[in-house]
């Protein structure tokens, strides 16, 4: 069973959802603010937070950004509003995944799922692959850069798993959005973006001249081989 962290404000919304997560076997704990959460969220550590964005007081944009600080908890974001300046925001803030409201439950789980998969992935026939001073094992599921631990979210390790599977080979958004995030539709490609802004920043030199992702303009990313 997984422990979830619900933060809503609108209380009927709340109610609902908890109860609906509860019925599809998830362990729910639910704040009304921001300040709530982050109480909550050190009291009890959840394996995944769902964070609305728009809180009284301290917003949902802050909330993510104190969670994500904190470690590498996954979170899953509500949005009134499927636009770019909340979407993004909210990738840019931290999140994993977002669902726009109104919320379907069922997809709500399939989305917590789906983020809760990606900390693991079956050990490739080479379990360590070394790429200059980036080492990825994937028995342990740990990377190292210059001989220090690299820490990673579940959807930016599978990210990178699935990047540096075949060093070399161009990888499409829609393809690493299908893999990675389990997006069937290519509206959400700045899922993919910004997962790769955020994973550069943790393993290149310099995000700005990176090494290991390289962009294939027009099409992709490629990992690579160094």
């Amino acid at each position: 069973m997984s422990r979830i962290l619900l933060v809503e404000d609108d209380e009927p919304v709340r109610v609902s959802l908890a109860m609906a997560m509860d019925r599809y076997g998830h362990d729910v704990t639910a704040a009304a603010t921001g300040e709530d959460a982050l109480r909550a969220l050190h009291r009890n550590p959840p394996d995944l937070v769902v964070l609305d964005l728009m809180l009284p007081g301290m917003d949902g944009f802050e909330v993510c950004r104190r969670v994500r600080a904190a470690g590498n908890v996954p979170i899953v974001m509500l949005t009134a509003r499927g636009d770019d300046v909340d979407v993004v925001g909210g990738l840019e803030a931290g999140a994993d995944d977002y669902v726009v409201k109104p919320i379907e439950p069922r997809v709500l789980d399939a989305r917590v799922r789906a983020v809760l998969r990606r900390g693991a992935s079956e050990a490739a026939p080479t379990a360590t692959a070394t790429h200059g001073d980036l080492v990825i094992d994937r028995a342990s599921m740990t990377v190292t850069k210059g001989g220090q631990d690299v820490s990673l979210t579940p959807t930016e390790l599978r990210l990178l798993l699935e990047l540096s599977r075949a060093p070399g080979q161009v990888l499409s958004r829609q393809q690493l959005l299908e893999s990675v995030w389990e997006h069937r539709y290519l509206g959400d490609s700045r899922l993919v973006d910004n997962g790769v802004q955020r994973l550069r920043a943790k393993i290149e030199t310099d995000s700005a001249a990176p090494v290991f992702i390289q962009t294939v303009r027009g099409f992709g990313y490629r990992f690579g081989p160094v």
